[in-house]
């Protein structure tokens, strides 16, 4: 088991060159831009940040756990085909807990500390809060000057 997970991290870290290079930044792009829209959403919705929702609210747990998996279950499925196929072209074989050692690293931790960095930097905007940017109140509608037309 050590042996793998060292193997993995050393496979990892060697995979800055080679084949398939572009993933290594493209998937973490992808998944911190899907965790850019959900931590917005949830500063809009006035939930807590991710991250701590998943620690401190076990009653909450189960509902973010369902809320990440409709984000992030396309771009770790898209993570493992293309480990996958990376370790078939390099070490002619798969596997299977180097592949999800790379899956989450590239996919699951940039989501999870984006998402709840974007919350808490949102939350500090006026108009990202709930209620446009005032807690727990609700928003009142902004009048601008009037102006009338006048007849001459």
């Amino acid at each position: 088991m050590e042996e793998a997970l060292s193997r993995g991290w050393d496979d990892l870290i060697g995979r800055s060159s080679g084949p398939m290079t572009f993933r290594l930044i493209m998937q973490p792009v992808v998944a911190v831009f899907l965790a850019i829209r959900a931590g917005l959403r949830d500063a809009r919705e006035g939930r807590p940040p991710f991250l701590w929702a998943v620690v401190s609210d076990p009653a909450r747990r189960r509902e973010s756990f369902r809320d990440v998996l409709g984000d992030l279950r396309n771009i770790f499925l898209v993570a493992i085909a293309l480990d996958a196929i990376y370790q078939v072209i390099v070490h002619s074989g798969i596997y299977t807990l180097e592949l999800l050692l790379t899956a989450t690293t590239l996919a699951v931790v940039p989501y999870a500390i984006a998402r709840g960095l974007v919350t808490r930097l949102a939350r500090r905007l006026p108009a990202a809060g709930p209620a446009g940017g005032r807690p727990g109140g609700q928003a009142t509608p902004v009048e601008g000057p009037r102006h009338e037309r006048q007849e001459g």
